[in-house]
């Protein structure tokens, strides 16, 4: 790996070298309908910001960790690894076709493995019993799918701690109904939904975006299985997540109201919170679709509830603590937009075949990102789309630069059927900047 110098050189070299680019035509299709809709100003706004981006990540988000010679990513300044962050950081970098920190955060992570498979959703700050989300072997198929279709480094060991991690989650289920439940609304990711999702190790809400993870987390782990020659584990890894299919439906919805509802584990109630969770199932594709239009009319699309200016909002706006902004410091999910649900939103749409409601919400989020704010924040006021968190910031915000992208193409890098690839650089022609690569898919 370059040094901290040698890469700012590299970055500037590559921002340089780009912008020059950019102002030259778009020579492929994808980018010519993409530069058409969106206009020229927003055009280059674009190309500058995926160019800002991807030199923050270069130069400040690629960072040496402590007993590793391995580079580790984050798309934080302050130098925390976490769990679904790492996720949907790596979606952007397979737009470059940058694989590498598929492997090389994954291996801290299993490295600090509990014999009892539970692995600590943050790789510095020792959290009380939040396992990492559910995204880990979804985050290895990504990798793997990178670089050949090659799962061999998963035979032995990594494949073991995967195996109990995912059972690990299972064991969080005091009424043994099969349903798991979240420690508390900030080990969901959700911080401050502590109405629908506990306070800190209440350990009480069965979650069903939680559900939803482990559905995909499930399928991701017989994919595996599959490509290592365990059929047997396949064929086990399937049937369990069709359980949790049936179980998603028949707990978690709710017919009167048209809406997929947590549940309080001691109380056997359905938690009537409408929060951003309860959309989950359109991108896990569980929903049977007559509910997932009910869903998409009746609370997405929904103006007083989840389809304000910029959406998709955290919390319907008819909840009692609805708010957006920032009281202090927190990370808000009570009404602010949110690239990640977004995200998962976006891609549920279009599995259910609402394009043109996921042209929108892509729209929208480009707006939000491109047109409201100088630089790539950490979440937004979904009501006049102001930034909001972090000011320095490159990690899963910057998704919504190439969701417009992926709509014209058809492509979705989440789905654990289809192919992973470049497509900014196929389609726009940038690449990121050189990088030294790992030696193998694990850094060894």
């Amino acid at each position: 790996m370059k040094s901290a110098p040698a890469l700012l050189a590299v970055a500037i070299s590559f921002t340089i070298c780009t912008c020059r680019t950019f102002a030259q035509p778009a020579t492929s299709r994808p980018a010519d309908a993409l530069r058409q809709r969106i206009g020229e100003p927003d055009w280059d706004i674009l190309l500058a910001r995926l160019a800002k981006s991807n030199s923050d990540i270069a130069t400040r988000g690629i960072r040496s960790f402590k007993g590793t010679n391995d580079k580790l990513l984050t798309g934080y300044s302050y130098n925390e690894y976490y769990d679904w962050d790492l996720y949907f950081e790596n979606i952007y970098l397979s737009y470059f076709g940058v694989n590498d920190y598929c492997f090389t955060n994954l291996k801290q992570f299993l490295a600090r493995e509990q014999p009892d498979g539970y692995i600590n959703r943050s790789l510095i700050k020792k959290r009380d019993r939040q396992d990492f989300k559910p995204f880990l072997a979804q985050l290895a198929v990504m990798g793997s799918k990178q670089r050949g279709g090659d799962y061999t480094w998963l035979v032995g060991d990594n494949y073991g701690r995967l195996s109990k991690y995912v059972d690990k989650w299972f064991s969080y289920d005091s009424d043994l109904n099969g349903l798991p439940v979240w420690n508390s609304a900030d080990h969901s990711g959700m911080d401050n939904q502590w109405s629908r999702a506990g306070e800190m190790n209440a350990f009480t809400i069965e979650g069903v975006d939680l559900a939803c993870y482990l559905v995909r987390e499930l399928h991701a782990m017989a994919i595996i299985a599959d490509k290592l020659g365990k059929p047997d584990d396949k064929q086990r890894f399937n049937d369990h997540a069709e359980a949790v299919v049936k179980l998603i439906n028949n707990v978690f919805w709710d017919e009167t109201d048209g809406f997929y509802y947590d549940r309080n584990e001691k109380t056997g109630q359905r938690v009537r919170v409408k929060s951003v969770a309860g959309f989950t199932p359109l991108w896990a594709g569980v929903a049977p679709a007559d509910r997932a239009a009910r869903i998409v009319h009746e609370h997405l699309l929904n103006e007083n509830e989840f389809w304000l200016k910029y959406p998709v909002a955290s919390y319907a706006k008819t909840e009692p603590d609805y708010y957006q902004g920032r009281k202090d410091k927190e990370c808000n999910w009570r009404g602010s937009s949110w690239m990640p649900t977004n995200y998962l939103i976006f891609h549920g749409l279009i599995r259910y075949g609402f394009k043109e409601e996921a042209r929108e919400l892509s729209n929208r989020c480009f707006r939000m990102a491109v047109e409201e704010n100088p630089v790539t924040r950490e979440f937004y006021n979904a009501e006049t789309g102001a930034g909001l968190g972090q000011t320095e910031f490159w990690g899963f915000s910057t998704l919504a630069y190439v969701m417009p992208l992926e709509l014209d193409l058809g492509y979705d890098p989440t789905d654990l059927d289809t192919e992973v690839r470049p497509i900014v650089t196929e389609e726009l022609g940038i690449t990121f900047p050189p990088l030294a690569p790992t030696t193998g898919p694990m850094g060894k």
